[in-house]
């Protein structure tokens, strides 16, 4: 990218504010993958993301992506979308700015330990 009069400034706010372009478009291109009916939630959830999920850019990435994948293996699991996101979508999603917001990754990363230990210990449902 050509360096501008204002040296970067603009695409360095640009970054900022959406973060890396890169992920961003990674991101778009796996949604519109997605089912038409999975692809229309999860864009309701950006839309609602973006106007009142207060993250830094690289929390917002990373609940775009966890969002994206969340879907994407709905799809391959074939589960229902209020499935996912229940009977009150904006408690949801306002569930997910707050994990982000207060070290996500840390909430996902215990989610993913006690889900892996639940399955170990055939706890998770398959019965095994």
């Amino acid at each position: 990218m050509a360096e501008t009069e204002d040296g970067g400034f603009i695409t360095k706010f640009i970054t900022l504010v959406i973060g890396d372009k890169r992920r961003w478009r990674q991101y778009k291109a796996r949604v519109k993958r997605l089912p038409p009916n999975y692809r229309t939630a999860v864009e309701g959830i950006e839309r609602y993301l973006m106007h009142f999920g207060s993250l830094d850019s690289d929390n917002a990435a990373s609940l775009f992506e966890d969002v994206a994948d969340l879907f994407e293996q709905a799809v391959a699991d074939g589960t229902p979308i209020r499935e996912i996101v229940g009977d009150d979508p904006v408690e949801f999603v306002d569930e997910l700015i707050r994990n982000y917001a207060k070290g996500g990754y840390v909430a996902r990363e215990r989610q993913r330990l006690i889900s892996a230990i639940d399955q170990a210990a055939g706890e998770d449902g398959t019965g095994r």
